[in-house]
């Protein structure tokens, strides 16, 4: 797996467990990053590499330090749904994926297209693909980061 990959996946574990739990993102990448080294991780990862553990924080900050610009955007996309109905996987890849799209100008746009629906096909329902990949892409357009249909 790609060191870009699993940082978006610690960045999505971090943003999940900080929205279910409340706690602050830099407390939940902090207890992410020691059960890692604890060997506590998911399925017994190995320990995170230094650009991942820097990509993932640059990610999870990213989406901390924007939210109320990206949640709103989120919603704008979204027909027919609130944020707070939205499953609590795909409200974070779609905070994440909508963070590069706003911020990471050295990021493809395909690229964090693709990552998000790679991270809901992982981590979320059956249904979470389509519904990430529709409302990314039109996040996308609207950004001015893709091409209009």
């Amino acid at each position: 797996m790609g060191s870009r990959r699993r940082a978006r996946e610690f960045a999505l574990q971090a943003l999940y467990n900080a929205d279910v739990s409340g706690v602050a993102v830099s407390d939940a990448l902090t207890g992410l990053w020691a059960g890692l080294i604890e060997g506590e991780g998911v399925d017994e990862q190995r320990p995170a590499e230094g650009d991942e553990v820097d990509f993932a924080k640059r990610l999870a900050l990213g989406v901390v330090s924007r939210k109320e610009e990206i949640d709103g955007l989120i919603e704008q996309c979204s027909t027919n749904w609130r944020l707070a109905r939205m499953p609590v996987v795909d409200r974070n890849v779609l905070r994440i994926a909508s963070f590069e799209l706003l911020g990471c100008d050295d990021i493809p746009p395909t690229v964090s297209i693709n990552e998000a629906v790679e991270l809901a096909k992982r981590f979320g329902t059956a249904e979470s693909r389509a519904f990430v990949n529709g409302i990314v892409d039109r996040l996308a357009r609207n950004a001015g980061r893709l091409p209009e249909k």
